[in-house]
């Protein structure tokens, strides 16, 4: 009893502990809308057949509705255990929905029917719930199956002066279907965008504040590590052991000032003075220390100079000539392009897969100890804060072109030495 419990209660923090996917979740609630829609159609076609004695087809009416019922009930029992199929069940089903609605209204007056601009709820849940181009298709048929209601429906050839109106009506339905598809993906994309923008913000504070710490926690065993080290370096030493402990004082001092640069590693540099420096000024500063640095081959207008925090700029760029320089054995390219700094490697490149997982936190590809997966993502949050931005491209065996696209206002004009004026 107590491991079957056991299993019951890890059972249950599995339940809540693991996110849904959106598509299963999406079709949850599609399941949930259709069995609603059934009832809502039984209430709606029985109430106009019995307050306006309206002769409503009730064998094929029903057998539609058995259609939806049987597809919906099929769906909820096996579609759950298969999360694999709730993407293409997703736009299936819905398709489905539009060609038993338009069969529906075939029954029930065809495009004289008040009810046709209920064909608006599918095509808005549509786009709220599938991609782009399952939405514009979805639109497309729904529009098809209107328009082929005048020409199959009985009631449609009786319409007499309703039917310029009802055609008027069908060129409307079009037009708002566009709006509707193209204004909700352009707000979905909007909020997703900024959602993510959200994300990275909390991600920065995160390791702001973990850099804060582990500065904190640091800097005392490190103080007296110095002490100790300066104590030894006054005492009567051989010279191999006082090379030691010069040694020592000098580690000791870069991990120093490596705390000092954490606050700036994960954007708070973005805080800084903007300052006026030269292309080769920035460059140089990005590379000082890096190993390789003498494979970089520069390419810039030395008329321009990028203004921004000297720091932080520095920083953004400098994750990109590292990377670039690991990967690559030969020449590392490095061109300034208008407002686009382009940092080019002859690597290996990456994968479609490992393309679209770069510049997520502490994903890396690098072998142990050569980096925590957090350069892309600290410099695309640095180019993010002054307003630009990051973009990568690569090929596997063409290697990356890795770009910081800078402000516009980033880039200006050199003012001219006086010995030119």
């Amino acid at each position: 009893m107590v491991a079957g419990h056991q299993k019951r209660e890890e059972s249950r923090r599995t339940d809540v502990t693991l996110p849904e996917a959106p598509q299963m979740s999406n079709l949850r609630w599609l399941l949930r809308l259709r069995w609603g829609a059934v009832g809502v159609q039984l209430l709606l076609v029985g109430a106009v057949a019995v307050a306006f004695g309206v002769d409503v087809p009730w064998v094929p009416v029903m057998v539609l509705w058995a259609v939806q019922l049987t597809t919906n009930a099929a769906a909820s029992r096996w579609l759950p255990r298969r999360a694999q199929l709730a993407g293409p069940a997703l736009p299936a089903l819905m398709f489905l929905d539009v060609l038993l609605f338009s069969v529906l209204l075939f029954l029930t007056g065809g495009p004289t029917n008040p009810f046709s601009f209920l064909y608006l709820v599918y095509i808005a849940l549509a786009a709220v719930v599938l991609r782009p181009r399952w939405s514009w298709a979805l639109s497309v048929t729904a529009l098809a199956a209107f328009g082929a209601l005048f020409f199959v429906s009985p009631e449609a050839g009786h319409a007499g002066h309703m039917a310029r109106h009802l055609q008027g009506m069908w060129v409307g339905f079009g037009v708002a279907a566009g709006f509707i598809v193209y204004f909700v993906h352009r707000v979905t994309g909007a909020l997703t965008a900024a959602r993510q923008l959200a994300a990275r913000h909390v991600h920065l504070t995160s390791l702001a504040t973990l850099a804060a710490g582990a500065a904190h926690e640091l800097s005392t065993p490190l103080a007296t590590i110095a002490v100790i080290a300066r104590e030894l370096a006054l005492r009567d030493l051989a010279a191999d052991e006082l090379a030691d402990v010069r040694l020592v004082r000098e580690q000791v001092e870069r991990c120093r000032q490596i705390l000092n640069q954490m606050a700036i590693d994960v954007g708070a540099g973005v805080g800084e003075i903007p300052v006026a420096r030269t292309p080769d000024a920035w460059i140089s500063a990005a590379a000082e220390g890096l190993p390789g640095h003498d494979r970089l081959q520069v390419s810039v207008n030395s008329g321009e100079e990028v203004l921004g925090p000297p720091r932080a700029l520095a920083m953004a760029l400098r994750s990109l000539l590292k990377n670039a320089l690991q990967a690559s054995p030969a020449a590392v390219q490095v061109r300034l392009i208008g407002e686009r700094l382009e940092v080019q490697d002859t690597g290996a490149g990456m994968s479609p897969e490992v393309l679209a997982r770069a510049g997520e936190p502490f994903f890396t590809t690098k072998a142990p100890g050569e980096g925590l997966g957090l350069g892309l993502y600290l410099a695309r949050g640095i180019m993010t804060q002054l307003g630009g931005g990051l973009e990568i491209s690569s090929r596997v065996g063409e290697g990356t072109v890795a770009m910081l696209l800078l402000p516009p206002a980033a880039i200006r004009r050199a003012p001219a030495s006086p010995s030119n004026a």
